[in-house]
């Protein structure tokens, strides 16, 4: 079953389309700043977060934080050039030799393994000086850590709903 998923998901990246229509959209959701962020990640990434964003708004939530989260929780993959390859390599390596991921230098965020495995603190980075508020930021940071039993706050809640949708696309 993962390996279907992991094809539909090659599948989309290669056949990823984003029109303006859909930039003016990300941009209502994000501070100005932080549409050139956006902006700058890959086609793929986009269209990714923008279906992340469009669920989470089917689904009734309309919390601002959450919604320039969803457009930005994978900004920090674009801090090096990804292929297919590094993505299949990473989730191999961390799922049967994590240690090898722990062992690779913070500071080298150019290189792939690096930027999948950090992607989360360098895009709360980036959301931060691109003058996002500080509960987006929260959210991009935390939205690779699972939230286990009731979510007791408001970020837990909503991380919660951006992981859910962020799984299934």
């Amino acid at each position: 079953m993962r390996l279907i998923y992991r094809a539909r998901q090659l599948l989309a990246a290669l056949t990823a389309r984003v029109t303006e229509a859909d930039l003016a959209e990300a941009d209502d959701c994000l501070p100005e700043m932080a549409r050139a962020l956006f902006r700058r990640t890959p086609r793929d990434a986009q269209a990714h977060a923008l279906r992340v964003m469009r669920h989470l708004k089917r689904a009734g939530h309309a919390h601002p934080s959450l919604l320039a989260a969803a457009l930005l929780h994978d900004a920090g993959k674009s801090a090096a050039r990804i292929t297919p390859l590094h993505r299949s390599l990473f989730v191999v390596i961390r799922h049967f030799a994590p240690a090898i991921l722990g062992r690779l230098p913070a500071t080298e965020t150019h290189r792939p393994l690096v930027a999948l495995r950090d992607h989360a603190r360098i895009g709360a980075e980036w959301a931060r000086a691109a003058g996002c508020d500080e509960l987006t930021v929260r959210l991009i940071a935390r939205h690779p850590e699972r939230v286990n039993g009731p979510a007791l706050t408001e970020e837990d809640r909503l991380l919660r709903a951006l992981q859910e949708v962020d799984d299934r696309n």
